[in-house]
């Protein structure tokens, strides 16, 4: 993708000094009411990784660790797709974007977001948030409380088919909470079909993967040999030892035609030599034959002249 303008989310004014109403606090609790322009100032890039919601901050939940390497296996997976198709980016954990919902307006930080390059709203090089809505999102469940639960499977569903998120994935390490959306036709998400244990992605076309695979993880090099990865797994290295197995092939076929060759050969320099031998044998078993047949006429002549 070319680069672009800069864009930044937005910044209000610099607080008046001895505005006490302005001066941030060092680490609110969940549940503080702030701006939204203090939020961008403040709290956007806090270690704590606050979100908003309508004046009101949220800090994301910890997922597990069987969660965690699902998060990774899944997005390692998106990356090689990228790689081969280069349609698309994608941002992680502490990226951000704004809804402005019918209802309220939210900040979200989703696990993974992807940005088609046919977004109307590019990515910009040194965008800090995304200013578009993203194509697709990723949340990893925390089920640390029935409220983190909820906000990933209810509320956030629902923000996110508002703001028009085409996909939404929900990861967790159980199955039950394995949740996969698409948006229709009216705008409402739908759970993404599961045919032959798949998900198949309407907006990334031929990415897809196993549902056990998010157990499984299985490696780069299992997925070269499963057709259902192989397409746009390291295809460029598949080329390469494709190419690299063509190659010894014919190293072996013409190894192989060599030494036919050199067997050929062989065979007939000893046909050859055993004709000379044997041209050999008749020239001089016919010189024997004629040697033998002079003597005999000599001897014949002389008692010829004997009986003279």
């Amino acid at each position: 993708m070319s680069p672009r303008a800069f864009a930044e989310h937005p910044r209000p004014a610099a607080p008046q000094e001895g505005d006490a109403e302005s001066q941030p606090l060092i680490d609110p609790p969940a549940g503080t009411r702030v701006s939204e322009a203090d939020y961008w100032t403040h709290y956007y890039e806090h270690e704590n990784g606050y979100e908003w919601n309508n004046g009101v901050l949220e800090v994301k939940p910890v997922s597990d660790a069987l969660t965690t390497w699902i998060y990774q296996w899944l997005l390692g997976l998106f990356r090689l797709y990228l790689d081969t198709h280069r349609n698309a980016y994608l941002t992680c954990l502490e990226f951000g974007f704004r809804l402005s919902l019918p209802n309220k307006i939210a900040i979200r930080k989703p696990d993974l977001g992807l940005v088609l390059d046919s977004n109307p709203q590019p990515l910009a090089d040194q965008d800090r948030s995304y200013q578009g809505t993203f194509d697709l999102c990723v949340e990893a469940l925390s089920d640390s409380s029935p409220a983190e639960i909820r906000r990933d499977t209810e509320q956030k569903h629902d923000e996110y088919q508002a703001a028009g998120v085409p996909e939404y994935y929900i990861i967790h390490h159980d199955p039950r909470w394995q949740l996969f959306y698409r948006r229709n036709a009216f705008g409402l998400y739908e759970p993404i079909p599961r045919e032959a244990g798949l998900i198949r992605s309407a907006i990334l076309p031929g990415f897809r993967f196993r549902l056990e695979d998010l157990s499984r993880q299985p490696s780069p090099e299992a997925m070269l040999e499963d057709p259902v990865y192989a397409p746009f797994v390291l295809p460029n290295w598949q080329r390469d030892r494709q190419a690299r197995v063509q190659a010894e092939q014919a190293h072996q076929q013409a190894e192989q035609a060599r030494q036919q060759a050199e067997q050929r050969a062989t065979t007939a320099e000893r046909l050859a030599e055993q004709q000379r031998r044997e041209k050999a044998h008749e020239r001089a078993e016919k010189e024997r034959e004629r040697a033998e047949k002079e003597a005999l006429l000599v001897e014949l002549a002389r008692l010829r002249g004997q009986l003279r």
